[in-house]
């Protein structure tokens, strides 16, 4: 039940100034950083991460995000605790803005949709990307971080859950 999951804090993120509410959000929940770095994403990287998209919408989908993810720098973090996937997931909220919950990550800094973002020629600007399985977790893992970057929970993950 203890898991770990990718989050990146996009750069619209980034940019808006909202790495510190964001991320309190994840700590306030119980789940422990273990691994962080802010970078820049290259166009390679970011077209393994999106290898799915590619092959389900295709290259101009693609290139949106690969623009996207080139507007500026991001924080790639990896997350450890009780059901991480599904709860994060829960918390960043649905993909649009304007359909997310408010007391999401989204519901409560994005309004974007689809329909503006393809009218304006980007891909959505909706501030988190976390990992949607388990097994999507550990590729997505992999990709954005080696092993000797990744820390041993600093405090026990669990200690108040028992």
């Amino acid at each position: 039940m203890i898991e770990r999951s990718l989050v990146l804090l996009k750069p619209d993120c980034v940019k808006r100034g909202l790495i510190g509410r964001v991320i309190q959000r994840f700590e306030d929940t119980g789940y422990k950083i273990i691994g962080m770095k802010m970078m820049w994403a290259d166009e390679k990287l970011t077209r393994e991460h999106y290898a799915d998209v590619t092959k389900r919408k295709g290259e101009i989908v693609t290139q949106k995000l690969v623009n996207m993810f080139n507007d500026g720098p991001l924080i790639a973090m990896v997350l450890e605790g009780l059901h991480a996937v599904e709860v994060i997931r829960k918390m960043v909220g649905s993909t649009q803005g304007k359909e997310a919950v408010p007391g999401t990550i989204r519901g409560d800094f994005s309004t974007q949709s689809y329909s503006y973002s393809d009218e304006k020629g980007f891909a959505i600007r909706n501030l988190v990307h976390a990992s949607a399985t388990p097994e999507e977790a550990k590729a997505e893992i992999k990709l954005w971080f080696e092993n000797s970057e990744l820390m041993k929970p600093y405090v026990a993950v669990h200690d108040w859950h028992l």
